[in-house]
């Protein structure tokens, strides 16, 4: 007996690992894990830096569509009040028209002239109507249905005429 709890004493003191290779373990693992930390707080903050960076692209380009929608805006305006009738009058007056007297206009009439006619106004081409765009199982009911599915088929003699 005395040999074999020598032998096992031996066995398990040759097997026991040294304490510093022990504490070399756990620091491996230790900093194994703040790595992994590390890793997935470094994803995170370009995650995240990323969406903020696109949040201030589009706050950006919100403020440049308000600009030229301000923009767009005046020259309506602007473009308004160029073509007003008191505007249009003034200009007129300005490079040397007057008004007319409607009784003192000469009308020319052109032999063979025809004015041009409005495409609005050409016939539209006849209109057909088109086939269902329902097929028919869905149009019908289920008494036909049912009456189509009990229905016996037709049978053909050889003579090819019923008897």
């Amino acid at each position: 007996m005395q040999i074999t709890s020598l032998r096992v004493g031996y066995l398990v003191h040759a097997y026991r690992q040294a304490p510093w290779r022990i504490q070399r373990q756990w620091m491996g693992a230790f900093l194994l894990g703040v790595l992994g930390i590390a890793m997935v707080s470094s994803l995170y903050l370009d995650v995240t830096a990323q969406a903020a960076i696109s949040g201030r692209e589009i706050q950006g380009l919100s403020s440049d569509i308000a600009a030229i929608q301000q923009q767009n805006g005046d020259l309506q305006t602007r473009l308004a009040e160029a073509t007003s009738n008191a505007s249009m009058e003034r200009r007129a007056e300005d490079l040397g028209y007057e008004p007319v007297d409607p009784t003192t206009m000469e009308y020319i009439i052109v032999p063979g002239y025809e004015p041009p006619q409005a495409k609005i106004l050409a016939g539209a081409p006849a209109l057909r109507p088109s086939a269902p765009s329902i097929p028919p199982e869905y149009t019908q009911s289920l008494i036909e249905w049912l009456q189509d599915v009990l229905r016996p088929a037709p049978s053909l003699s050889l003579s090819g005429a019923s008897q």
